[in-house]
């Protein structure tokens, strides 16, 4: 058993945010999971409110928080296009004034802290795939700049904490992660996929369909996260975190199609501005820093969310944002 620690969680009861937290509860940590549930839903950590060793605070972190923790996971920050072009403006102050608030809690603690980032810092990129030495391709004036250039200016905000006072910090570069719990109106492409084939409705692919992503269950990326955190090195990243399994987006929605057997038909609508073409994970580095790359298979993963999804009544959930 490694020590106990007491343990910050901010964006908690979002999808990933709600998996690292039973994962850490269950390994007996004190966890305070902070979520202001824009785009999450109580409903993810309900099941852990009775259990002695975590709390839940409904907290926005773009004000300060007080706290006194020995670890902080940095996750809260909208991630699906639609959500944080909703209100961009509060999209970049999350990745900022949020980062910089939780930095100076870190710092006063001596706390350690991870960056959850993305791989979005990569843009719409000219090197295929993506290593972490990649600087790449991002348009500041975009209408995903709120989230592109928030997140690159949260790592910049990390290192240079790190750099002036020899903090304790992690950056991981998280890329397209799909599985149970994710929000039915998220927007993202897996989520939309499933959701149109349950109900029967056709499936939209934007563009031609031929752009590609790489999809990580969502199991496999809290144990990288994880594993970063805690690794003993001085190894403070960034790091690529993703399954290097590349498939078209077409090709995703053929899968859907054949695992819920619907008779849904594809319809194609025009591509978002500055929607990247290609989005593949270089994990070298994860492999020998962290000993770890992703074990399960997309069908397999697709499979688990799509039975996930059969099993929610989706009149319970709301689009936190319109749909487009």
């Amino acid at each position: 058993m490694s020590e106990l620690k007491r343990i910050l969680i901010t964006g908690g009861a979002g999808f990933l945010g709600s998996h690292l937290c039973e994962r850490l509860l269950d390994r007996g940590h004190d966890v305070i999971c902070a979520d202001n549930f824009f785009t999450s839903q109580k409903s993810n950590v309900a099941h852990l409110l009775d259990k002695p060793n975590f709390e839940l605070i409904r907290h926005d972190i773009t004000i300060p928080l007080f706290l006194e923790v020995d670890e902080v996971y940095n996750l809260a920050c909208p991630a699906a296009p639609g959500h944080y072009q909703y209100n961009p403006i509060k999209t970049i102050k999350t990745s900022l004034a949020g980062s910089m608030n939780m930095l100076g809690l870190a710092k006063r603690c001596r706390a350690k802290i991870l960056q959850a980032s993305t791989s979005e810092v990569y843009g719409d990129p000219e090197v295929h795939p993506q290593a972490e030495s990649y600087r790449g391709s991002v348009n500041p004036i975009g209408p995903r700049s709120c989230y592109d250039e928030g997140k690159r200016a949260a790592e910049t905000l990390f290192m240079d904490y790190h750099r002036m006072h020899k903090m304790p910090v992690r950056i991981v570069r998280i890329f397209n992660t799909y599985g149970p719990r994710m929000h039915p109106f998220d927007g993202r492409v897996v989520s939309n996929f499933i959701r149109q084939a349950l109900l029967g409705e056709d499936i939209t692919v934007f563009g031609d369909g031929k752009q590609t992503r790489s999809f990580c269950y969502r199991d496999d990326l809290i144990e990288a996260m994880i594993r970063m955190m805690e690794n003993k090195e001085d190894f403070i990243g960034p790091v690529n975190i993703g399954n290097p399994g590349e498939i078209t987006i077409r090709q995703l929605a053929e899968l859907t199609i054949k695992l819920t057997g619907t008779k849904s038909k594809l319809v194609k609508k025009p591509l978002p501005a500055d929607d990247p073409k290609q989005r593949q994970p270089d994990i070298t580095l994860a492999k020998k820093k962290l000993k770890w790359e992703p074990k399960i298979p997309l069908a397999e993963g697709l499979q688990k969310t799509i039975d996930w999804f059969r099993g929610i009544d989706i009149e319970q959930y709301r689009p936190p944002t319109p749909l487009y």
